[in-house]
């Protein structure tokens, strides 16, 4: 664990306050895509999640968006079911949000409490890989699991 940069340690930390007992790898490549993710750990790019912070154009509100790797998120329907529109904050709020530069987001573990909602595409798979803090940190977890110790609300994002 101590040779795990301090963003992945906080992690791995975070996950096991949760309940969720996780192993992060540190790959010798950029897992900072979903494609990118999906090479270096061997599977579909549909079983990547991406943790995608948006906010409330009226509210201010964070929100986060674990999104399956082969979705794009329908901003308008997200929309529609949070009940204001959504913009996208720049990587300068999301590291303020979050305590981590995207391409390392983990889908928990941040310094501000997020709504969190969950691709239900996410849920088809037995196992799923989301960011562990840097752009080469991962760790793979059942979707079901990762959905309960986030609270994240299933919803349909395409």
């Amino acid at each position: 664990m101590s040779e795990l940069p301090p963003s992945a340690q906080k992690v791995h930390a975070a996950a096991m306050v949760l309940g969720l007992d996780i192993t992060v790898r540190e790959m010798p490549d950029s897992t900072r895509t979903a494609e990118k993710a999906a090479a270096a750990v061997g599977v579909t790019v549909g079983q990547i999640v991406k943790s995608l912070v948006f906010m409330g154009a009226t509210s201010g509100k964070p929100y986060l968006l674990l999104v399956s790797g082969t979705n794009r998120v329908n901003e308008a329907g997200v929309a529609a079911h949070l009940g204001e529109e959504l913009k996208r904050p720049d990587a300068d709020a999301v590291r303020a949000l979050t305590g981590y530069a995207i391409g390392g987001i983990p889908p928990f573990g941040h310094d501000t409490p997020l709504a969190t909602y969950i691709d239900g595409d996410l849920l088809q798979y037995d196992v799923v890989w989301a960011a562990a803090g840097t752009p080469k940190a991962v760790f793979s977890a059942a979707p079901g699991k990762l959905k309960d110790a986030t609270q994240a609300i299933v919803i349909d994002v395409k």
